[in-house]
């Protein structure tokens, strides 16, 4: 409908493009100021004539065509020409198009690929709370590229090399025993990783111990690499519970450790270019014309590194997967190491660079506390997964106590309700963990939003039907609680794009929360199973359409809706 009027404004005002007038439009803050409402002070400038002037010529001559353009009025006030749509006609072909097997979001992607990595913990740590964010915000990042007709690839880039290991397998060698891993697993690692950080402030020599059995890692000693392979396995073991819990999975768990053995033919392809050069016995690309730190290729020993193993990664995702976008979801103190990575692919001559994108996000905290592994002030993914499920199952039992399925409803309220409040917030902020604000059941939650769509199947249960097919009257629906809740209805393919264009699912969490709003009010402001025949079909029909699309946006973000609650 916008594009139809703006459209038919570039035809009544010269000079003036119809995207212009799609840039200038704007959505008014209150119903009685119509559905869409053009000021006119830019248009001055171009026109030379009065705002005010201009709005109500406008007016007038959209006015005169208000059945063409499917409006039932368009009115001046002062600088502002505004315009009401035809509600009938808006709402026709609104759950028109609502109603197709995609809920009107179109599949712009058309099969193109787009690489998301996300989640990669690094290996022999636990999975905290920390690493929840990649995880939760890629995931959903993956299904939305997916609703829109991209073909996906999930990748986990395994944090599985480096320096750390030979810190793992000197602590393991010191401290710990065969018997100890085997009995405590991913803990007992995490224990000695942490008092390696504390015995190596004192005792210095510990790291340069730490730097030798890399290197023996890197020249693929035995000893070393059987270790190493042993805590990957340990490790593989813990994130899979988390993943489970999550209900996630992955295309790919090609690790850093894959792309060492392809870091010589990279060097040797930097070299032919002209792009190496060497800083204290390192080979490093020279970024300074970029105002950035150089990018270190190879260590001094002729070791790889981070940058190294990543830029073989990309250019081995783009022979392999042909991907029009690669995206990385990882923390924001990461951006400067991506530009650095980015702009060295960008300088070996290959032209789709544009396609890489860092995804960042802010920290996670509680009660104000950075997370930090190497001091051991850590929160365990698995623990607060499980406690929030035990929460969900204890407001069960207080509530509903008859309720069937407890143990599976308890994990969908659990886990969504962690998943709706990382997502709520836009990325980029830092988040403080706190259970009050995560398993409410008002406001911004995941359990109001679930609670909402299981009161919309209920509705369509007392009535012993979806509707879904109904031949329904649309003048029904044009009361402004209805009417409202249909505008929100129609908005969907708009936030998931937006939500793909800006990489930020909170787009898709806000617009949750504004759908289970409106139709929560129009439950209590309009009769459904009360109302007459008539009215009541109409109602159901769009009780039907609203809990779809609540379901289809909430597994955007990798919730599941329970049928009761």
């Amino acid at each position: 409908m916008k594009k139809k009027i703006c459209h038919r404004l570039s035809e009544i005002v010269s000079g003036i493009s119809a995207e212009e007038f799609e840039m200038f439009m704007e959505i008014p803050p209150e119903e009685k100021m119509g559905d869409y409402a053009l000021p006119c002070f830019a248009l001055a400038k171009k026109m030379r004539k009065n705002p005010a002037l201009i709005a109500e010529d406008i007016a007038e001559k959209l006015d005169s065509q208000k059945e063409l353009l499917g409006i039932a009025k368009a009115e001046n006030v002062g600088p502002y020409c505004n315009i009401f749509l035809n509600r009938a006609s808006y709402v026709e072909k609104s759950l028109n198009t609502v109603l197709d097997e995609n809920l009107g979001v179109c599949r712009i992607g058309n099969e193109k690929t787009v690489c998301m990595d996300y989640s990669s913990p690094n290996i022999a740590k636990n999975f905290h709370v920390g690493h929840l964010r990649t995880t939760i915000i890629g995931n959903s990042l993956y299904k939305i590229y997916e609703k829109l007709g991209y073909k996906v690839i999930r990748i986990n880039h395994l944090g599985d090399w480096g320096t750390q290991f030979g810190k793992l397998i000197v602590a393991y060698k010191l401290w710990s025993s065969s018997e100890r891993v085997k009995k405590d697993g991913i803990a007992e690692l995490l224990r000695i990783y942490v008092k390696f950080n504390q015995e190596a402030e004192q005792d210095p020599d510990l790291i340069d111990e730490a730097r030798e059995w890399f290197v023996r890692m890197e020249q693929n000693d035995e000893e070393a690499v059987s270790i190493w392979k042993w805590f990957k396995e340990i490790s593989m073991i813990e994130y899979e519970r988390v993943y489970q819990l999550l209900g996630m999975s992955f295309d790919s768990y090609l690790g850093e450790s894959f792309y060492r053995d392809q870091v010589p033919a990279l060097v040797k392809e930097l070299e032919n270019k002209g792009l190496l050069t060497k800083s204290q016995g390192a080979k490093v690309i020279d970024l300074s014309d970029y105002n950035m730190p150089p990018c270190l290729i190879t260590k001094s020993d002729g070791g790889s590194i981070y940058h190294s193993r990543d830029i073989a990664a990309v250019l081995y995702r783009k022979k392999t997967y042909d991907f029009e976008k690669c995206l990385y979801v990882t923390g924001l103190e990461q951006a400067l190491h991506f530009k650095q990575v980015f702009k060295a692919i960008e300088l070996m001559g290959y032209d789709w660079t544009d396609g890489l994108i860092h995804v960042p996000y802010g920290l996670v905290s509680l009660a104000g506390a950075k997370l930090s592994t190497r001091s051991g002030n850590i929160i365990y993914a698995e623990d607060i997964l499980k406690e929030a499920i035990e929460r969900a199952n204890k407001a069960i039992m207080e509530k509903n106590p008859e309720l069937k399925d407890k143990e599976n409803i308890a994990k969908m309220v659990g886990v969504g309700a962690i998943i709706f409040h990382d997502l709520f917030n836009q990325r980029i902020k830092n988040v403080e963990f706190s259970w009050k604000d995560v398993l409410g059941f008002e406001g911004t939650t995941g359990p109001y939003v679930q609670y909402t769509y299981a009161r919309a199947k209920s509705i369509l249960r007392k009535a012993g039907t979806n509707d879904g097919e109904a031949v329904i009257d649309c003048r029904i629906l044009t009361d402004d609680v209805t009417y409202a809740l249909v505008k929100i209805l129609s908005g969907y393919e708009n936030a998931v794009i937006n939500a793909a264009e800006k990489q930020e699912p909170s787009v898709v969490a806000r617009y949750i929360i504004s759908l289970a709003t409106a139709f929560n009010k129009f439950y209590h402001e309009c009769p459904i199973l009360q109302a007459n025949e008539e009215e009541k079909r109409a109602r159901l029909y769009l009780v039907n359409l609203a809990q779809l699309v609540l379901k289809d946006a909430c597994s955007l973000l990798g919730m599941e809706c329970p049928e009761e609650m």
